[in-house]
């Protein structure tokens, strides 16, 4: 069910801004919400905890950027797993995860069941 949120929250991060790009069917946007997935899952954590001084100096500011990495990660992945999933830069990343980590929210809020 978190790759569906995911995949909904990829797709509508590509639909809004121009610097986010994905072809393909919604089966390869569920791989694409995967790889953000596994990423967010194992990664995310070790940089975050990596990175406590630079979060704690930059009051947090530091977390859109660590996201926006992530972000670039995933698209880099993605290609190399034969998935259409591109980002113009480190700009459009920063942007793109924000919008997705509202949308993924958003939508985590709206389905019943366990809240992470």
């Amino acid at each position: 069910l978190r790759i569906v949120v995911n995949a909904a929250a990829i797709f509508a991060a590509v639909k809004l801004l121009p610097g986010l790009h994905f072809t393909g069917t919604f089966m390869q946007l569920a791989g694409v919400a995967l790889v953000f997935g596994v990423i967010n899952s194992f990664l995310k954590p070790i940089l975050t905890i990596l990175t406590c001084p630079l979060q704690v100096l930059t009051l947090g500011l530091f977390g859109f950027l660590l996201n926006g990495l992530l972000l670039l990660l995933t698209a880099y992945l993605s290609q190399k797993f034969g998935f259409d999933f591109k980002v113009d830069g480190l700009l459009w990343a920063i942007v793109g995860g924000v919008v997705i980590g509202i949308v993924s929210t958003a939508l985590s809020l709206l389905v019943p069941g366990k809240q992470d």
